[in-house]
């Protein structure tokens, strides 16, 4: 269904907004370190038409027939629930940051998305970041990206329950074609850094193990609090402020568990850190084994892979990728693979080859591409 026959009118705006793949920083968002993510060239579409009143109504195409509405003066999280706590939520939670909305008119809108849900590949922050951009603009806000990547945060953590980081929604609003963001999670401070993959004849393979996961359950909380304890200990602000020198140390403060947990983020972080400084210095072919070394500590020290996310590694690894690890909160979703050009093919009915001998779902297999940020598209 269209936006028309949802609604019975033609929108008037449409704004779009990216999923993202996370070359390497894998859950040091929320403990203020390092990410390197990119917007992708799937995206989320918000079509969108002014009210007379203060309704919102929302409607999606995964469910056209259901059309949600709240008054802007009742949001809360208590009267959001399901997918569409990612619209409402953006509304309140600009309210909540100080955004003043006692004059701003309701909306109608239509979500449309072409990024595959519960991939790894943020397809929640792609409709929050749209919608970020286009309450913005609309309700004539004034607000910049760095300011509504918080918005979209604020909102996944209270008003839908996942206690993520900002590298989502940095990554959807910042992005840029053929580079990745470089983002430091404490300062919001950000850096484009040119990938040059179609130089280097290279691409970016994501295999969706069509495991779903869900960021509000409670295996991503438990590593969060196991974060936090961690800092606690060693008496930090955060874990970004613990160094790799400093492992000894926390290991013999720590618990077994909370200590693997923290040797992920420390090691992750200066992965990020070396990464960039790769990237720079010597170009994308350069940095596979800091993607297989990510892999592994997600696997073994964080414990968020899963059996089909190693298979799909291991066996692109096995036939010629360049490099590749778990993408994403894990406990599910995609991995990625950096390959030549001429090996995608090979490498992709490997991995469905070795899906089916394991008795696992076929998994998704596709080429992205880094891609601009959130926009108006019309």
């Amino acid at each position: 269904m269209t936006f028309q026959q949802v609604f019975g009118h033609e929108p008037t705006v449409r704004y779009s907004a990216p999923g993202r793949v996370n070359l390497i920083g894998e859950h040091t968002d929320y403990n203020e370190g390092y990410v390197l993510p990119f917007a992708i060239d799937r995206r989320t579409t918000a079509s969108i038409a002014p009210r007379s009143d203060r309704t919102l109504r929302v409607a999606s195409a995964f469910d056209p027939e259901t059309v949600v509405s709240l008054s802007l003066d009742e949001l809360s999280p208590d009267a959001m629930d399901g997918w569409s706590a990612y619209v409402f939520g953006i509304a309140w939670a600009l309210q909540e940051q100080g955004a003043d909305l006692s004059g701003a008119t309701g909306l109608d809108v239509y979500i449309e998305s072409e990024v595959p849900v519960g991939a790894g590949l943020s397809s929640s922050a792609a409709i929050e970041c749209g919608v970020a951009l286009a309450f913005n603009d609309l309700w004539e806000l004034g607000l910049d990206r760095k300011q509504l990547a918080r918005v979209g945060q604020y909102s996944e953590n209270h008003a839908v329950g996942a206690p993520t980081g900002i590298m989502d929604q940095s990554a959807s609003l910042l992005g840029e074609q053929d580079a990745v963001v470089f983002l430091d999670c404490r300062t919001l401070d950000t850096a484009v850094v040119d990938m040059a993959l179609q130089a280097d004849g290279l691409e970016v393979l994501v295999i969706d193990t069509r495991v779903e996961h869900a960021h509000a359950t409670g295996g991503y909380a438990a590593r969060r609090a196991s974060c936090e304890k961690g800092a606690e200990v060693l008496g930090v602000e955060a874990l970004r402020d613990v160094a790799v020198d400093d492992l000894p140390r926390a290991q013999e403060l720590l618990d077994d568990e909370t200590f693997r947990r923290v040797r992920h983020i420390v090691t992750e972080d200066q992965r990020v850190l070396d990464t960039v400084r790769t990237l720079r210095e010597q170009g994308a072919r350069a940095i596979g084994d800091l993607l297989v070394a990510s892999h592994e500590s997600m696997r073994d020290d964080f414990e968020i892979s899963v059996p089909e996310l190693d298979l799909a590694v291991a066996t692109a690894m096995a036939n010629g990728a360049v490099g590749a690890r778990m993408t994403g909160g894990g406990f599910g979703g995609s991995a990625i693979a950096l390959v030549d050009r001429e090996a995608r093919q090979t490498i992709t009915t490997a991995v469905t080859s070795a899906f089916a001998d394991a008795g696992f779902r076929e998994p998704t297999v596709f080429t992205v591409r880094a891609a601009q940020g959130a926009r108006r598209d019309g």
